[in-house]
């Protein structure tokens, strides 16, 4: 039962939501009509911060308007008794509606008493009373206990009562059973005194104690409803508890109990509940670690278990996890956990038997649990949307997307052949059959090998095409998730990165930016990195420099007395993307930040999420610290993206977003580059990592396969192609040995088997189909491992870098070597280059006439300018050349 039920405007719901909060947790909103459609994102939003939402009718709206309501999370709708008449016939339940009986309150109050039978016992339908339905021989108080003794009384508290008037801002008297709605600005969470209500006061006049010594019985839950113990409660100690949104109790012997002030182990307060009989109160607590018990254990029960326990363990895992554990390597790799999400999903969707759908469900949820804990998304936030799922009336239909019931249906294809084939006489294998599995280090392994085709003169096209295609990407569904990053931080600014950080990277920063000059002490790093570093900067900027001069102006003169120039200016605020956490990629920094220093931007602010104690990859600051940059601001994801793109309180706007990041980075960048109002461009859209590499008989297998590996442990939606050119079955043979053999000594080989399960090995007579399907496909990366590899640069039309020979490796390009390692991806090298100088800069174009330059060229402009009836643009030049007597 809610002690007391505030009621707020639309424009004060976010604020009344973060009072309400840590106490009742309620709040009714009073809306018109005209104003659902806008209020709907903001309904979801306060929903989800457990903050029960109802909705008191001011004026017309339709059923479906008044449905989406439901829909979006609102608990109670008020509204007048046609309204409801309408809606449960449209399907809405009882339990959900309250009726508004303000205007006839007397008469109503009236007819029950004389007559209760008159209720429909089948709907739990609660009522409210406005004010102004109070007749004048009747207090509330009175109206209240009638209807308390009738209505509520009639179905065993089944309905409730919600009664509203101004005489409560004078007096802090309950109604119970009834329910007092009070306009929100009229209570606090302190005590009582300049015109305002204490929030504890209407708790504890709802409460009742039969114990000598006064105390209330309570009981404290978590966030799941896990009971964690039994305590006592005082008027003061509730009081306090609300003013502070901490759990505080009453000891018997000590006084005021803090909980958690000297363990550490504090609670956040949710929620304040009084049950039915109010005689015992529930608090609904956030508890922190070790628990809530003074034995260190979750509860005074013992430990936790089930789902509460796994999460526990595996935030602490995220914390603790040894270097190079499973659970590390998890967090660590989200392409890992999202292949492990998508494993688990499948082989549970297969199990038959109890025991089997039982252990698969147990594995699907660690690793989905896994997954939250990761994003900083809590358990109580997914059991939350449950419930507001659970409120929703409107339901869709359900059908499966069309890309899984095909999977369903090639599975069943496949389940139907294999049963063919066990009918058919078994035959002995043909000699050239490869195995399945290989022996690797004396234990049988599926093999890791790559799809084979061959192409021939017949091959058709559509057939090529297939060979070539690339892993879908969800760009529709990722960008329904970023979208509402992207505008939260455009209107909150740091608050909203503030928070965004803490959500998905679970750190809390004092603030999002670090300003140059860097402190010392954040660029610590071993003197061996260091050089690394310094070699690599140097080679960089040496490649880079070189690709331009930004003293020379071209000069055309295109016509006598018409001269054209052009000449470059840098781009003056560029944002660069630094992908980090809990990897560290210096590399990027520098392949970014070189070229933005080469160039001249006069800003360079960077962008990286910090590591889980709040810091920055020290390798990173200190790349930084060298280009010159003048802040960092420490977010990753959509919300990096969106800082940059529009600024906040402390990140400068940029003008140009540089920089590779997972999709929703990618998504990120393609909306703020096509929103207007940033006034942003980007370097180029991307996609995952990619190479093609094409080898013939001279190649050596293990360098093949090491330069294929090193893109394919990336993610499993990356994809490596080989165009083997007239190679023999012996020597394919050799090279599919060696990725199997290299695969299974890497880390991530679980991420290499499900990025060569999409991957393809071409078979081609000649090198130049191969470099046809090369172009065809155009590669991020293309590796040359052929007798004489030089010979075929000419033949290169799309291509993000290339590597020339046998000893050219695409790690050299991704480090040291001085090309860039930012480029295009999934097929945009046919229209795009990777990063390069000329990316930091903008040419700009100038003309400069002379008299007789303007009357050789001034007919044809206005002959032009006639044809397109812009008669503006031809007298600009007609009244120039009437002055000179040309015309």
């Amino acid at each position: 039962m809610f002690p007391v039920l505030p009621v707020t405007s639309v424009s004060g719901l976010i604020e009344t939501a973060d009072v309400v909060s840590g106490s009742v947790g309620r709040v009714l909103v009073s809306l018109s009509g005209d104003q659902i459609k806008d209020t709907l994102p903001i309904v979801r939003s306060v929903s989800e911060k457990f903050v029960d939402i109802s909705v008191l009718l001011t004026g017309d709206a339709s059923t479906d308007e008044l449905i989406s309501l439901l829909d979006a999370g609102v608990e109670y709708l008020v509204v007048s008794e046609p309204v409801v008449a309408d809606l449960i016939e449209s399907g809405v339940p009882g339990s959900r509606l309250v009726i508004n009986i303000s205007e006839k309150a007397g008469e109503f109050l009236e007819s029950i008493a004389s007559d209760s039978s008159q209720l429909d016992s089948n709907l739990n339908i609660g009522f409210y009373i406005g004010s102004f339905g109070i007749s004048k021989h009747q207090s509330l108080v009175a109206a209240g206990q009638a209807i308390a003794k009738t209505v509520l009384a009639t179905t065993g508290g089944a309905r409730f009562l919600l009664v509203s008037d101004p005489s409560f801002v004078s007096s802090s008297n309950a109604i119970a059973p009834a329910i007092p709605v009070v306009e929100a600005h009229y209570l606090s969470t302190e005590t009582t005194g300049n015109g305002t209500l204490s929030i504890a006061s209407f708790i504890t006049n709802r409460l009742v104690s039969d114990r000598v010594d006064g105390l209330y019985t309570t009981l404290v839950v978590d966030a799941y409803d896990n009971s964690l113990g039994l305590v006592y409660s005082s008027e003061e100690s509730i009081s306090e508890a609300v003013r502070t949104g901490k759990g505080v109790y009453q000891s018997r012997k000590r006084g005021l109990w803090y909980k958690g002030q000297t363990s550490g182990a504090e609670q956040t307060l949710l929620r304040i509940d009084v049950d039915c009989d109010g005689d015992c109160v529930k608090f609904v607590v956030d508890q922190t670690a070790p628990g809530f018990c003074h034995n260190n254990t979750s509860t005074c029960f013992g430990q936790y278990s089930g789902i509460s326990a796994l999460e526990q363990t595996l935030i602490s895992r995220k914390k603790n996890a040894p270097e190079g554990s499973y659970t590390a390597r998890l967090f660590n790799d989200s392409k890992l956990l999202t292949a492990k999400i998508m494993e688990e999903a499948e082989e549970l969707c297969d199990a038959k038997t109890a025991n089997e759908i039982s252990w698969e469900a147990a594995d699907l949820i660690y690793f989905a649990m896994t997954k939250l804990v990761q994003e900083g998304v809590s358990w109580n936030s997914v059991q939350r949307n449950l419930d507001l799922k659970s409120r929703k009336i409107s339901r869709r239909k359900g059908d499966a997307k069309r890309k899984w019931q095909a999977k369903l249906e090639e599975k069943e294809q496949d389940a139907n052949k294999s049963r063919d084939d066990a009918r058919q006489d078994k035959k002995p294998k043909n000699a050239d059959q490869t195995s399945s599995t290989v022996t690797t280090n004396g234990t049988e392994q599926p093999q890791i090998k790559m799809n084979v085709v061959t192409v021939t003169p017949e091959t058709s096209e559509t057939e090529i095409a297939k060979v070539l295609t690339r892993p879908l990407q969800k760009s529709a569904d990722i960008m329904k998730l970023v979208t509402p990053i992207i505008n939260n931080v455009r209107d909150n600014g740091d608050k909203a990165l503030i928070e965004l950080t803490e959500k998905f990277d679970r750190v809390k920063l004092q603030s999002p930016v670090l300003y140059a000059p860097f402190p010392e002490n954040l660029m610590q790093i071993s003197e061996e990195v260091k050089a690394a570093i310094d070699l690599s900067i140097s080679n960089i900027e040496k490649f880079h420099a070189a690709q331009i001069n930004k003293d020379e102006v071209l000069h055309v003169e295109t016509a006598p007395g018409v001269i054209c120039s052009r000449f470059s200016r840098a781009i003056e605020s560029v944002g660069l993307y630094v992908p980090g956490g809990t990897a560290v990629l210096p590399s990027t920094a520098m392949m970014l930040g070189i070229p933005a220093k080469v160039a001249g931007c006069k800003n360079i602010i960077l962008a990286s999420p910090p590591r889980s104690d709040g810091t920055l990859t020290p390798e990173v600051v200190y790349v930084a610290h060298k280009v010159g940059a003048k802040a960092i601001l420490l977010a990753g994801g959509a919300q990096a993206v969106a800082a940059l793109a529009y600024g906040t309180e402390s990140v400068p706007k940029v003008d140009k977003i540089m920089g590779p990041g997972n999709q929703f980075v990618t998504a990120a960048k393609m909306f703020v580059q096509n929103d207007t109002s940033a006034q942003v461009s980007i370097d180029m859209p991307a996609g995952p990592s990619e190479v093609l590499v094409i080898a013939d008989g001279t190649s050596n297998p293990a360098f093949v396969a090491s330069d294929l590996l090193s893109q394919a442990e990336h993610g499993v939606d990356s994809q490596v192609i080989l165009i083997a050119i007239s190679m023999t079955d012996d020597q394919l043979a050799a090279v599919e040995t060696e990725v199997h053999e290299q695969a299974m000594r890497l880390p991530r080989v679980d991420i290499v088997r499900g990025s060569i399960a999409h991957s393809t090995t071409i078979r081609v007579d000649s090198i130049e189909r191969a470099m046809q399907l090369s172009n065809q496909y155009g590669p991020e990366h293309l590796i040359l491992q052929v007798h004489e590899a030089s010979r075929l640069l000419p033949l290169v039309e799309h291509a993000g870098s290339v590597f020339v020979g046998a000893w050219s490796p695409e790690s050299c390009g991704d480090y040291s070597s001085g090309t860039n390692h930012t480029l295009p991806t999934y097929g945009y090298a046919k229209m795009y280059s990777g990063v390069n100088t000329d990316t930091f800069m903008k040419h700009i174009t100038s003309q400069e006439l002379t008299e007789q330059g303007l009357k050789n060229i001034g007919p044809a402009v206005m002959a032009l300018a006639a044809t397109e009836g812009l008669d503006g643009h031809r007298n600009a030049v007609k009244v120039r050349l009437e002055s000179l007597g040309a015309l």
